[in-house]
């Protein structure tokens, strides 16, 4: 099935949903179009995106959250919505800062029990009436939000078995390991050997392999 559609059936689209009260603006990019929504107006955008008939996006695929640390309301929460019926997906994004819950869309799509657990796990923000908010992926006495700019890459405890206690612990992280990071990336393009040359074939990532033992 080609999920693809037109960027102007996309503006169509973003201009009907422009007339929603709460939506601050419509963008198409990408093939994608996204709506910016006031945050207290989010779930009536949600609600009219499901079951107005221009709509009818069913089904909530995913919602993730972002940060910008430098931006006063630094969290996007982000609302990917898919309509069966009429072949199309939409982004619906809001802000949010560290002190400000979200109204939970669990009422309009019960599946965003999970994702909003997952959001207030790695980015600490909040969701007002919200069941059980509690982590789902880190593990019990985590601290901080693993997923935030600003969030330490070794974190901020670590966790071992004591051998005397006979249980996990964690202990304040005693030194701060720094990843090695690779910056060769495939999509740069390869150095290939010309027409007639034969090997070798220069493919990004081959320097950290040996060569065949029949190579020149």
């Amino acid at each position: 099935m080609n999920w693809t559609v037109p960027d102007k059936e996309l503006e169509k689209l973003g201009a009907r949903a422009s007339k929603l009260k709460g939506v601050t603006g419509a963008t198409v990019a990408f093939g994608e179009l996204t709506l910016d929504v006031q945050a207290d107006r989010i779930i009536s955008v949600l609600t009219e995106l499901r079951d107005g008939g221009q709509f009818e996006f069913q089904q909530l695929i995913d919602l993730c959250g972002a940060d910008y640390p430098t931006r006063p309301k630094r969290f996007d929460i982000v609302y990917h919505l898919l309509s069966m019926t009429k072949n199309r997906r939409i982004r619906v994004k809001v802000q949010t800062d560290e002190a400000t819950p979200i109204a939970s869309a669990i009422p309009v799509y019960p599946v965003a029990l999970w994702f909003e657990r997952e959001a207030f796990d790695m980015y600490g923000v909040a969701f007002d009436g919200h069941p059980d908010l509690r982590r789902i992926l880190t593990d019990y006495g985590f601290e901080g939000y693993p997923l935030r700019k600003d969030f330490p890459m070794t974190g901020h405890v670590e966790v071992r078995y004591d051998d005397e206690q006979k249980r996990v612990v964690y202990e304040p992280v005693k030194a701060v390991e720094y990843r090695h990071w690779d910056f060769l990336s495939p999509w740069e393009g390869a150095d290939y050997a010309k027409p007639g040359e034969g090997y070798p074939y220069v493919i990004p990532g081959d320097e950290k392999a040996a060569k065949p033992k029949d190579a020149k």
